[in-house]
């Protein structure tokens, strides 16, 4: 596909084929972004899993201290006390059969679904409309709470899920081109030492094999992974 010329300049400032440490790459991507709207910051991150295998799929979700600067549309599956204090948490849309048909119908103007345990067997029945959308509510991203307020309040506030695509990838938006480097280093860093905390014991070799950062419209930046203690750094 053709490129445009903002990306195809962006690529003659830096060496694209070139391993840079964290904080170089997060300071080169964020000098690269050329587009007028604030752009997310991304990575990329190729695991040393098998993810064809139960035992090795990595998923889950990370509080980022700086949070991700998006504004998330969230749902939640709930009735009477917990669909209220979902909504005063601050939910978009929140209701119960109603909003299963809503969706059913076609609504799908949220980025994240929240069902309390009692609400699942009604949002089962969506598997087609949000899974592959990657929107069905799971107890282990916290998406399936009988505290569904606490959960708005935290993805709301910064809570990200991550989980490895067939290829044993993870991506994850770690904040804004406006972010400081500051920011940003908090926010990788702290997803590098989650991805860490749960290696899956069957996972053999080198776990982190590549990480690329790149901002929405620009090229990727390659990270050099035996620099990634710099990210723990103060």
């Amino acid at each position: 596909m053709a490129q445009g010329k903002k990306y195809t300049d962006a690529l003659k400032k830096y060496n694209r084929d070139g391993l840079h440490s964290p904080v170089e790459a997060l300071e080169l991507t964020k000098s690269i972004a050329t587009a007028t709207f604030d752009e997310s910051i991304d990575v990329a991150i190729a695991l040393g899993v098998d993810a064809r295998k139960a035992d090795q799929i990595v998923r889950g979700t990370v509080a980022l201290p700086a949070g991700t600067g998006k504004t998330v549309r969230v749902a939640v599956f709930a009735k009477g006390d917990a669909a209220a204090a979902a909504k005063e948490a601050g939910a978009d849309f929140v209701g119960a059969e109603d909003l299963v048909a809503e969706v059913e119908g076609g609504m799908l103007d949220f980025d994240l679904a929240i069902a309390t345990p009692d609400m699942m067997p009604q949002v089962g029945k969506l598997g087609r409309a949000l899974g592959p959308r990657g929107l069905m509510p799971n107890p282990k991203t916290g998406t399936v709470t009988p505290n569904a307020a606490k959960a708005v309040a935290d993805f709301k506030g910064g809570t990200v899920e991550y989980r490895t695509d067939k290829h044993g990838n993870v991506q994850v938006s770690v904040g804004k081109v406006s972010f400081d480097v500051a920011g940003l280093k908090s926010n990788l860093g702290t997803l590098i030492d989650e991805l860490n905390r749960v290696k899956p014991s069957a996972a053999k070799g080198r776990y982190i094999k590549k990480l690329t950062l790149s901002s929405t419209m620009g090229p990727g930046v390659k990270v050099d992974v035996t620099k990634l203690d710099e990210l723990s750094a103060s």
